[in-house]
């Protein structure tokens, strides 16, 4: 995988909020996820949309609001901790 980008369903199956890619694709399907690049949101409807690092995501996922950062695109789905160090979470301050 390129540093260039990455679909959003895989990313958010690799950081392990999602269980699985399928659970990922209809949760982005849904038109649950907003992105923010270069200052503009844009809510996405489609899973093969690009993710990249820098690119902030804002969702709800088992009734909290998740705000975060990109700070890598990881290469597979690792243990938690792994996935962990693929995002930083915004303080909601």
């Amino acid at each position: 995988m390129s540093d260039a980008g990455c679909r959003i369903d895989v990313w958010l199956w690799r950081a392990r909020f999602l269980r699985t890619r399928s659970i990922a694709t209809a949760f982005v399907e849904r038109g649950a996820v907003r992105l923010t690049r270069n200052g503009v949101q844009t809510r996405l409807d489609k899973p093969a949309r690009d993710v990249r690092v820098g690119d902030s995501l804002v969702f709800a996922l088992g009734g909290r609001l998740i705000d975060l950062t990109i700070e890598s695109l990881g290469e597979r789905r690792g243990p938690p901790q792994e996935a962990r160090a693929l995002y930083g979470l915004v303080d909601p301050s």
